[in-house]
């Protein structure tokens, strides 16, 4: 059974991500499947709705495939680059497609699911949503398009959630601005069956509900307050200070990470949020990925997190204060004739 399960029934093209004993994780080969079927349906007559979804009960798609990014990265990175590429022009196509794109972030929706999901058009979340964007744990940084929507998110609570890996649950995501609607996980089928007879609009309609309570809304005005600024350092000890015990522990969760991604990721953050597309984010974002194939950390965390599990990264730098600003500045350096360049290509496509 392939990976990827490309269905079209009843107006609906339906891609389904089958690894669920790996929580649907999404390798190249996936993303060489999903593209070119995404680009006939747009065309194509038979398809009036994109419908994505993940097989099993945990989750949506936990994230890339980090092993073979481990492994890639200790033999020269050449694939990776080539996956990141292929990804994010998927992660902008998906953005743009000109016809509904349902996403059923059901589960867990991690890193690359949600590349895939938050992107589209009509996002729903369930009871069991679980999303966050965890790669400062492992020594990377949010990429397909986390930081464009990090970024956006009210006040500094993207910051927040880029920082600590925290999850958001289904009040959260649509708070936050990574999903559109609620709707309970045992309707779910009900839901996507009015597909083939009703509109987008309709269906979402009859199934969706009043989504539970936002855990971290109501917490804005400490999160605001403590991640102002662009210097990590500052922000801990902001945290560490407050006598708010979310604000305490977050400082914990953020010390835990790697010093030079949460740089990183800071700067990409401020730097998305002046960005005007998705695709000149997503062009950023190839850049720090390129580059981070080539640090310590990466290997490093990965390593620690997922490869031997022994949970204690050795991270280089140690601590957020001894990197420089020129750790922080080889992440952003041009690539020259490899950029992705979407934004490109999409400033042309709009002027042809």
């Amino acid at each position: 059974m392939s990976d990827v399960i490309l269905e079209v029934s009843g107006g609906i093209g339906r891609i389904t991500l089958n690894r669920p004993k790996a929580i649907n994780a999404l390798d190249h080969a996936m993303v060489r499947e999903i593209a070119p079927a995404l680009a006939q349906w747009a065309t194509d007559d038979a398809v009036d709705v994109v419908l994505l979804t993940g097989a099993g009960e945990r989750g949506l798609c936990a994230g890339g495939d980090i092993v073979s990014i481990y492994h890639d990265a200790k033999d020269g990175g050449s694939g990776s680059k080539e996956f990141w590429r292929e990804e994010y022009i998927l992660n902008a196509a998906i953005a743009r497609f000109p016809k509904p794109f349902v996403a059923i972030m059901d589960g867990i929706v991690m890193g690359g699911g949600v590349g895939l999901s938050a992107h589209a058009n009509t996002r729903i979340v369930t009871e069991r949503s679980k999303i966050a964007m965890p790669e400062v744990g492992i020594g990377f940084v949010p990429d397909v398009g986390g930081t464009y929507l990090l970024s956006r998110a009210p006040g500094e609570i993207g910051t927040h959630f880029a920082l600590t890996t925290a999850r958001m649950n289904a009040g959260d995501a649509i708070a936050v601005g990574f999903a559109d609607h609620y709707i309970p996980s045992d309707k779910l089928e009900d839901f996507y069956s009015a597909l083939e007879t009703v509109s987008v609009g309709e269906a979402v309609a009859t199934f969706s509900e009043p989504a539970p309570e936002s855990t971290i809304a109501g917490q804005q005005g400490w999160i605001d307050e403590c991640y102002a600024g662009d210097d990590v350092q500052a922000i801990v000890d902001a945290l560490a200070a407050s006598t708010v015990p979310e604000a305490q522990k977050s400082a914990e969760d953020i010390a835990s990470k790697s010093p030079v991604s949460l740089a990183v990721t800071l700067r990409s953050l401020r730097r998305a949020a002046t960005l005007p597309t998705l695709e000149a984010v997503l062009d950023e974002e190839y850049r720090v990925s390129v580059a981070s194939l080539s640090s310590h950390d990466l290997v490093e965390g990965i390593r620690a997190q997922v490869v031997e599990k022994d949970r204690n990264p050795q991270w280089q730098p140690r601590t957020s204060a001894d990197v420089t600003s020129e750790d922080v500045a080889r992440y952003f350096a041009p690539l020259g004739d490899a950029e992705l360049g979407l934004s490109n290509a999409h400033t042309e496509g709009e002027q042809s």
